[in-house]
């Protein structure tokens, strides 16, 4: 069995749909804080959070769990800014609580969901897996205490993880069943087209003066099914033999600017995206894209929905078909 930390969640849904869809046996432990319950299309949950050590303890002891993946945490940047003390609770304590049940259980296989976040403004791109970790918000610096972690534990007690850096999260599922749904919503995408159905106010672009073609901020967008793909990769790797605390980037290396993302939206939607131009944001990078090349050669890796149109063409049709989400 499968234990997936943060299931109902946005990037841990569409894993659990992939790892069902494959015949794994998968136990989503969620607090629905954030996730929603219809996401999980009718898959087991355990209600309760990693901060719980209790919980945590009964839900091994009572569950066969030979993997762990592990998605709950905190994940806004301006609010690690604003209270990091939370990031640190949920982040560090929650995922040290959740190890340690794991090293007590015998379970010796891990994956972590970690993020570009931990290498602050890169020195170069494409990111490379080699490049200082340098986080600059709470956010970032929370998940790369996580890897530490991971890295510790593994020598320690034999706990074998693999950490996946995320890029940019977008689209949803091809087939429509589930999508992108935050309060607060953050994401470029999911914004770009409340922008251009009217169900949310003109989008304001943060800087036009960047070092870039259109001088807009260039970053990595990668279609949500091809990271829970990833995720599946992993489980099975460390199945095969993969051993250590590994780490990946997942990015395309591609790389879309604002008003590129923009551009694209009004062909998908055949809908005009209104926005205006504002002051940069403290701390944006010009340019953000990840080289996947290092899972791409250990662990056979290829994003499926490689182009910027195909992934909103399913984000399109998520938050066309479904304008308030999972609230039916």
């Amino acid at each position: 069995m499968i234990l997936v930390t943060g299931g109902a969640g946005y990037i841990g849904s569409h894993t659990v749909l992939q790892l069902r869809e494959r015949g794994a046996e998968v136990l989503v432990l969620d607090d629905l804080s954030e996730g929603h319950r219809d996401a999980l299309l009718g898959a087991d949950l355990v209600e309760g959070s990693t901060m719980d050590r209790a919980f945590l303890e009964r839900v091994f002891a009572e569950h066969s769990i030979d993997a762990v993946c592990h998605f709950a945490a905190r994940c806004y940047v301006g609010e690690s800014v604003r209270d990091p003390g939370q990031y640190y609770r949920n982040n560090v304590v929650g995922t040290l609580n959740l190890l340690e049940a794991c090293v007590a259980a015998g379970v010796t296989r891990f994956v972590f969901s970690s993020t570009c976040a931990t290498y602050g403004e890169p020195p170069a791109v494409p990111i490379v897996e080699t490049m200082p970790q340098a986080p600059i918000n709470p956010y970032g610096e929370t998940k790369l205490v996580c890897e530490r972690m991971l890295r510790d534990l593994q020598r320690a007690h034999g706990l074998h993880s693999v950490s996946l850096r995320y890029f940019n999260a977008a689209g949803a599922d091809p087939e429509g069943r589930i999508g992108e749904d935050h309060d607060p919503e953050t994401h470029l995408i999911p914004l770009v087209l409340g922008a251009a159905t009217g169900r949310r106010p003109a989008l304001t672009v943060f800087g036009d003066d960047y070092p870039t073609p259109d001088g807009s901020c260039i970053r990595d967008y990668v279609h949500v099914t091809d990271l829970a793909e990833a995720h599946v990769l992993a489980l099975e790797a460390m199945a095969g033999g993969l051993t250590g605390a590994r780490a990946f980037n997942l990015g395309s290396e591609a790389g879309n600017s604002v008003l590129e993302v923009i551009r694209a939206a009004e062909q998908v939607t055949g809908r005009s995206v209104p926005y205006s131009v504002g002051p940069r944001r403290a701390g944006d990078p010009p340019v953000l894209v990840g080289s996947p090349a290092k899972i791409t050669a250990e662990l056979g890796w290829r994003p499926r929905f490689a182009d910027i149109h195909a992934v909103l063409e399913t984000a399109w049709r998520w938050h066309r078909d479904r304008p308030d989400g999972f609230v039916a």
